[in-house]
């Protein structure tokens, strides 16, 4: 397979997950994690409980479709951690997110600014 049909691959795969699924990928963007860091990541952001019969079915998923990778921490704990094409499936969903929004220079000026703050 050429490296653009494995480009196109990733983000038909990407681009039907759910937003759940999306946001566990952009977490887990940030380092590996077990689950329950996940779950509380998840919580803050939503600001309600996650239960774990949702949380861990769409990991279960996401590893799948090789976009996360699960390793054993101890044996009662699990790791979680992106893997290249779980990266490739964020960076396609933020820039397709950016296409529509960044439409003139002002709205690339706020993205720019934005990212500026996380440096």
């Amino acid at each position: 397979m050429s490296e653009a049909q494995t480009i196109n691959d990733i983000a038909s795969i990407a681009r039907d997950l759910t937003a759940f699924q999306q946001n566990i990928l952009v977490i887990l963007s940030e380092e590996p994690m077990y689950g329950l860091a996940i779950k509380r990541n998840l919580e803050a952001y939503y600001g309600t409980e996650v239960n774990h019969g949702r949380l861990y079915p769409n990991l279960d998923d996401l590893v799948d479709l090789d976009l996360v990778e699960k390793s054993e921490l101890d044996k009662r704990t699990n790791q979680y951690e992106l893997t290249e094409r779980g990266h490739a499936a964020v960076i396609d969903r933020l820039d397709w997110m950016l296409s529509k929004f960044v439409t003139d220079e002002e709205r690339a000026d706020e993205v720019r600014d934005l990212v500026d703050a996380r440096l």
